[in-house]
């Protein structure tokens, strides 16, 4: 058990948006957001998953939609109070600790303000160990955890709550609720035992997130060449570095598609790479050839500050060091694979771990 302060947030937002893998939004606005909670209403207890009992219920807090429009269209600050009441109703359970399921990107910010406001503890797991861009993309629905019954509210006041016969209909039911409320929503979903989330979490993973944001911030400062000291940092694995040199968009169904090009730098130099996105990066290729691919993590972090870059803010110009980073172990499983591998956003490859195909042994 420890506090999470102000100070912690910053670095746990940095780590964030390093595992959102270019998707689940900028934690720019989540971290303002969670940043006006603590100062309101003082530091959140973090749980380690070990200190959660078995029979205690567990309540994951996030936003769905697109994170761009969170920008623009601002919380109405009774979402999780609203949240806590129907979850609590409905299941006529008191509610011990709240949780984020994504913890890459905005939706590792927002239950940070949910835990403040309302003053329960916060465990450090999640469902994914990065961000995917679907609702049942997550090690719970491989556990064959139901996301619903699902809480659902918006800045107005508008709620309702989900029962759906498969964790793929609550995808499409509740994306399709989310446009009409506007493109963004609070939601509760996954509700389970401590039980499960021991036996299916992610577990430290906003330990992992502040330790990632802390190298991140701190990468200048010790002996040693910075991109060495960024790499060992985030046990990260160097693809390519490059200038992009074109983005290709395209909005389809809700989602932000696309691709990047990057025409090499340095050693690099003569050489081309891309990405392709689902709001996250889902594969990256060197000289036409695939490196690297979901579940694996795939990041574009600046050149000289080794932020992490978004795939709605690459543009023409920035100069980038395109890493990969393991994913979770589960991921690797013939049922994670079939839940978020290649073949499922449409790539007809077969996955293979990053590590080997960077040593060409696959």
């Amino acid at each position: 058990m420890r506090k999470i302060g102000i100070e912690e947030i910053e670095d746990i937002a940095l780590g964030a948006a390093l595992l959102g893998s270019g998707g689940g939004g900028d934690p720019y606005v989540g971290k303002l957001i969670a940043m006006g909670a603590i100062q309101e209403c003082g530091p959140v207890t973090l749980l380690s998953i070990d200190e959660v009992p078995d029979d205690a219920f567990v309540v994951p807090i996030a936003m769905m939609g697109a994170p761009t429009v969170l920008a623009e269209k601002a919380l109405g600050g009774n979402e999780y109070k609203v949240l806590y009441d129907m979850v609590s109703q409905f299941y006529n359970r008191k509610i011990f600790a709240f949780m984020p399921i994504e913890a890459g990107g905005v939706n590792s910010m927002l239950p940070f303000a949910a835990a403040a406001r309302l003053g329960l503890p916060l465990v450090d797991v999640d469902g994914m160990g990065r961000a995917f861009p679907e609702l049942q993309m997550v090690t719970f629905t491989m556990a064959g955890v139901n996301a619903t019954p699902m809480a659902l509210t918006d800045e107005k006041g508008n709620s309702v709550i989900f029962r759906t016969i498969t964790n793929k209909w609550t995808e499409e039911l509740a994306r399709a609720v989310t446009m009409s409320c506007g493109g963004s929503v609070s939601v509760s979903l996954f509700c389970t035992d401590g039980s499960i989330v021991k036996k299916y979490g992610v577990r430290d993973i906003i330990t992992r997130s502040q330790k990632l944001g802390k190298a991140i911030r701190t990468v200048k400062e010790g002996s040693g060449v910075p991109e060495k000291n960024f790499l060992d940092a985030s046990e990260g694995i160097k693809l390519f570095r490059g200038k992009i040199t074109d983005v290709l968009r395209e909005v389809r169904g809700g989602f932000n598609y696309g691709k990047a090009l990057l025409e090499g730098i340095g050693e690099y130099k003569g050489r081309s790479a891309y990405t392709e996105f689902q709001n996250e990066n889902l594969a990256a290729a060197v000289d036409e050839k695939i490196l690297a691919t979901t579940p694996d993590l795939i990041c574009l972090v600046d050149t000289e500050t080794f932020n992490p870059i978004p795939t709605d803010a690459l543009k023409y110009g920035k100069r980038v060091l395109m890493i990969a980073l393991k994913c979770f172990g589960a991921w690797r499983s013939p049922e994670g694979l079939e839940l978020v591998g290649p073949r499922y956003f449409g790539y007809d490859i077969d996955y293979i771990p990053v590590e080997l195909r960077v040593k060409g042994e696959a």
